[in-house]
């Protein structure tokens, strides 16, 4: 079933309209008994979390539940913010060995440099791998660009219903770099890749300072075409946050070193030997977005991976943000990093905080989306136990107010498969 979201039908109205003529209204609705994680604040027992017109109205113990409000009894369940997969291609990737299924940058034409290039100008609003991610409680994924020195700009996406205009929450939240692949699309040596993002960084600087001259053609040649320069702009003012894909420990200092020669906010990304580092990372302040479920090395810059990465970072007071894989069809799996991660001695609370507040405050979205506040959005999950664990379900899923659970395409497949014919033969 197709569904259309329909804005501009009076304050703090939003419909939700299906083919078949129903409408699904972000209403008044009161979740209630349940163990309330607002992650901004303690834990509340028998709490009550009350969202009016798409936006968290009231949390606490002591709510006054008004009398037209839809009640969720949450009794004995857990209430959390929205996860946040803060790295996914979701959207703009569905096959990726099918060509024309893939919106991400650079591939095939060796262009290593596509700032200008906006990742979420090409996501598939209509894409079935969100209704499996959101149904395991992500409510919110960052969608990022992949294949590139400069693969472009990422931007935070709400999954609620409707099309990419209704789930935009923001864009750009960052820059997306790679100085540690060594993929085709960027080539070199890992010095000369460093280099080449030094040149952009530079050029960028001097594309701001001779403007003029370089429109009537009176300077040299720079790193990157025009648009891709204008787009680093805010990345070399502090302006908007540079994400550096890198995991070996020496390219991690790489990268604290290039922040400081530049001044710029950087975010580190895979980050598979940051605890090598963990000290450098806490003192620069730099956040650092890592997994826990590979506890083998994938390659041999991930030589010293391990289970223990992110509870080590945070114990050192570096940033953590946990992210699921960028692969699309693993967004969901971002709940099950976080719990291997509390197995490997990351606290409970910072593994909660690693996937919904601290990647809001880190991208720059925290007045809207990441606790359960007044004001926030009301995108809010009921579960039936600790969200960590494998077999814990999301019972609810509300995204800005609207209840976005129902059936995903595998679900209809399982069903459909489930029984064979009476006809079948083994």
């Amino acid at each position: 079933m197709r569904h259309y979201r329909v804005w501009g039908l009076g304050p703090g109205v939003a419909l939700l309209l299906t083919l078949s003529g129903t409408v699904a209204q972000a209403q008044t609705i009161a979740i209630t008994g349940g163990r309330v994680h607002p992650v901004s604040g303690p834990v509340i027992e028998n709490g009550t979390v009350l969202i009016r017109n798409g936006r968290i109205a009231a949390v606490g113990a002591d709510v006054t539940i008004p009398a037209d409000a839809t009640r969720i009894d949450a009794t004995g369940k857990w209430v959390t913010p929205g996860i946040v997969n803060v790295a996914t291609t979701l959207g703009v990737v569905e096959i990726g060995a099918v060509q024309e299924t893939v919106d991400t940058p650079a591939r095939g034409r060796g262009d290593a440099i596509t700032a200008s290039h906006k990742v979420w100008e090409g996501f598939n609003a209509n894409s079935p791998l969100i209704q499996v991610t959101r149904n395991d409680g992500i409510t919110t994924v960052g969608v990022v660009p992949n294949n590139a020195l400069v693969g472009g700009q990422a931007a935070m996406l709400d999954l609620g219903d409707g099309g990419l205009s209704e789930m935009l929450l923001q864009a750009p939240i960052a820059m997306i770099a790679d100085i540690g692949s060594k993929s085709d699309q960027i080539g070199g040596t890992r010095a000369e890749v460093l280099q080449r993002l030094r040149d952009l960084l530079s050029d960028t600087r001097e594309y701001v300072r001779r403007r003029a001259d370089y429109e009537r053609n009176a300077t040299r040649e720079l790193a990157a075409r025009r648009g891709d320069l204008e787009a680093m702009i805010p990345v070399v003012q502090g302006r908007l946050p540079l994400v550096i894909d890198a995991n070996r420990a020496s390219e991690i200092e790489s990268a604290l070193n290039l922040a400081r020669e530049f001044s710029l906010r950087i975010v580190i990304s895979g980050g598979a030997e940051a605890w090598m580092v963990a000290d450098k990372l806490a003192a620069a302040k730099v956040p650092v977005i890592v997994g826990a479920l590979n506890n083998i090395p994938l390659s041999f810059a991930t030589l010293g991976a391990r289970q223990e990465n992110a509870g080590l970072l945070q114990k050192a007071g570096a940033r953590v943000l946990i992210n699921g894989g960028s692969d699309g069809f693993n967004a969901r799996n971002v709940r099950f990093e976080a719990g291997v991660a509390v197995a490997f001695g990351l606290p409970w609370a910072e593994a909660l905080r690693a996937v919904t507040l601290t990647p809001a405050e880190t991208f720059g979205v925290a007045d809207r989306i990441g606790s359960l506040q007044v004001g926030r959005e009301a995108n809010v999950v009921v579960w039936n136990g600790d969200p960590f664990e494998p077999m814990t379900r999301a019972e609810r899923v509300l995204v800005r107010g609207v209840d976005v659970k129902r059936p995903s395409r595998q679900d209809e497949l399982m069903q459909r498969y489930k029984v064979l014919p009476p006809t079948y033969r083994r």
